[in-house]
């Protein structure tokens, strides 16, 4: 397999992802500014998928370029800032940003 076939499969594999843990966290929000055990799981697999792609990102061998890297850094950071927060209480617009970042990635 080429760099370039393995970074495709890579991506898809992480876009997969990233939509799968979008329903996730969509279907465990009930509307109720707390985190459910069901929520709480649906974040913690999203914030798992983050940490991968950010770690993904900081490889010198990463065939993304400087820019995107930076990009992807800061929304990963972004990600677990707004998941931490949620600790105390889930707000439905916080919510919808996670979903929207996933799914715009």
């Amino acid at each position: 397999m080429s760099s370039n076939e393995m970074f495709e499969s890579l991506s898809e594999a992480q876009a997969y992802e990233l939509t799968r843990c979008a329903i996730a966290i969509d279907n465990a929000y009930s509307d109720v500014p707390e985190l459910t055990s069901d929520l709480a799981a649906a974040l913690n697999a999203n914030l798992d998928i983050w940490v991968a792609l950010r770690t993904l990102v900081a490889r010198d061998d990463c065939l993304l370029d400087e820019n995107t890297c930076k990009n992807l850094t800061r929304l990963a950071d972004f990600v677990a800032d707004r998941t931490f927060s949620m600790a105390d209480s889930c707000s439905e617009q916080a919510i919808e940003t996670l979903i929207n970042i996933n799914l715009q990635i």
